[in-house]
C-alpha cells in the first residue's frame, strides 16, 4: 500500500441504502469482488482477441457503449464474440501475455489474503484468460464466460449463460454465502454498467477509474491504484461506527 499520497477517494450516497446494508462488525472477515477488464487488468480482453480477428476497432465501440449502459450487455457480448469465429486456440496464449495488471491489483490481492479475507474474480471477460491469471495470484473463486471452441478454433459463441450485471450480483451473494461472510462485509469493485448491480448489492461498493453512469451511483469512487480498496474499507467502516 502506498503511504505517501492520499488515495483519490470520494464519497457519495447515490445508491446506498444503509438499512439494506447494516454496519459490519470491527474485525469481521470480508469477502472483496472485482470487476477484471479494465478494473483488475487495463484492457479489455475481447478487444484484445479482436486485435487477432481485424474486428479491434469495431468491438472496441461497441464494448465502450455496453459499459456506458447504452446497449444491452448480454447482445452486445453476442454481437463482439461473433467476430472471433475462426480464431485458432493459440490466441489464447498470446492475450494471456498481452494483460497487463492494473497498478495495485496483485498488492491488493496479497493485502486481502494477509488479513485472511475471501477474494474473486467476476468477469463479462473469458474465463480461459482470467482463470490462469487468478491461479497465478493464488485466487480460487473465479466466473467469466466461456468462448466455444470446435475443432482448434473460435466458433463466434459463448457457452452458457451469459455474465451479465445480475448474474455478478448473484455471484457475490452465493460466494458469501459460502465463505460465511454477510453481505454488509462484501466489497465490490467495477468500472463499468454490468457492474452496477454486484456495487449496489455489496456492504461497499466502488467505482474503479468507472464510467458516468457506474460513479454516479456508486457509493465510494476510487481513480488511482487498485489496492486503494482497502483504505475505502476502513473509511467505509469508520463511517458507520
Amino acid at each position: 500500500m502506498p503511504d505517501s499520497t492520499t488515495p483519490s477517494t470520494t464519497r457519495s450516497d447515490a445508491g446506498h441504502d444503509d438499512a439494506a446494508h447494516p454496519a459490519p462488525r470491527a474485525g469481521r472477515r470480508r469477502l472483496v469482488v472485482t470487476d477484471v477488464d479494465s478494473t483488475f487488468i487495463q484492457q479489455e480482453v475481447v478487444e484484445l482477441l479482436a486485435e487477432h480477428a481485424g474486428t479491434r476497432e469495431r468491438v472496441a465501440e461497441i464494448t465502450e457503449r455496453a459499459m456506458r449502459g447504452e446497449l444491452d450487455f448480454a447482445a452486445s457480448l453476442r454481437e463482439r464474440v461473433a467476430t472471433l469465429a475462426g480464431l485458432p486456440v493459440s490466441v489464447f496464449a498470446a492475450v494471456r501475455d498481452a494483460v497487463v495488471l492494473t497498478p495495485g491489483a496483485a498488492e491488493l490481492v496479497a493485502g486481502c489474503q494477509a488479513r485472511g479475507w475471501a477474494f474473486g474474480l467476476v468477469s463479462g471477460g473469458f474465463a480461459e484468460i482470467v482463470e490462469p491469471l487468478a491461479a497465478s495470484l493464488g485466487i480460487s473463486r473465479v466466473h467469466a464466460n466461456r468462448l466455444e471452441v470446435a475443432d482448434g478454433v473460435l466458433t463466434g459463441r459463448t457457452l452458457g449463460p451469459v455474465v451479465d450485471r445480475t448474474v455478478k450480483a448473484t455471484t457475490l451473494r452465493a460466494w458469501a454465502e459460502a465463505e460465511g461472510v454477510p453481505l454488509a462485509d462484501t466489497v465490490a469493485v467495477g468500472d463499468g454498467a454490468n457492474d452496477l448491480e454486484m456495487i449496489a448489492a455489496a456492504g461497499v461498493g466502488i467505482a474503479f477509474r468507472a464510467k458516468p453512469v457506474v460513479r454516479a451511483r456508486a457509493p465510494w469512487a476510487l481513480d488511482g491504484r487498485l489496492d486503494e480498496v482497502l483504505d475505502v474499507v476502513e473509511q467505509a467502516e469508520a463511517a458507520r461506527v
